[in-house]
């Protein structure tokens, strides 16, 4: 993720770092809801102050260690291979909630389908920007997702699947930002 050779930070390390710490506080914020008091509370403030501490980390090293920049052709989200993946996420996402809550009628899977959707997603992006670490965060995710719906195969209720499936990936995309933030650091020394 870092260029070990010359100590400066990827190019998109600030805007992807932002968008996965206001991720991982969405899934923290809004499924940590149904657990008994005073967890919810617990949860919420812990996930605030973790985020706030890697957007600190993340102005720190964004101020410290100069971007790459390339001269090759668009990247990121300039990247038509980025919005194809994205239309694909967005179609696997509305088309599996429907049937998750229509269908099926269980709103209790819902947030082990995002996981699910939103971790396959990143197989695409790590291979499509060569960012290996995407790769491992997309397995965590589809992991938990797939928990998600274990646990509730298993008799678990909408906070355990949420707390699994939701929470958990909201730790998995601060922990991703974290690992991130460290090899640029690591790096720059």
């Amino acid at each position: 993720m870092t260029t070990p050779q010359t100590g400066r930070r990827p190019s998109g390390l600030v805007v992807g770092s932002l968008v996965a710490i206001s991720f991982g506080t969405v899934f923290v914020l809004v499924n940590s809801g149904g657990l008994a008091a005073p967890w919810p509370l617990v949860i919420r403030v812990a996930g605030i102050l973790v985020a706030a501490l890697l957007v600190v980390a993340l102005l720190r090293v964004g101020r410290r260690a100069p971007a790459v920049v390339t001269g090759g052709p668009a990247a990121g989200f300039m990247d038509r291979r980025y919005w194809i993946i994205v239309a694909i996420e967005v179609v696997a996402l509305f088309g599996g909630l429907n049937v998750i809550n229509r269908v099926l009628d269980r709103p209790a899977l819902a947030v082990a389908w995002v996981a699910v959707v939103v971790g396959v997603h990143f197989f695409g992006l790590g291979w499509i920007w060569r960012m290996p670490r995407f790769h491992w965060l997309g397995v965590v995710m589809t992991v938990l997702g797939l928990a998600g719906f274990l646990v509730h195969a298993l008799g678990g209720g909408a906070d355990a699947v949420a707390l699994v499936a939701g929470v958990g990936s909201g730790a998995a995309l601060y922990a991703t930002v974290a690992l991130a933030l460290r090899d640029v650091v690591a790096t720059t020394r």
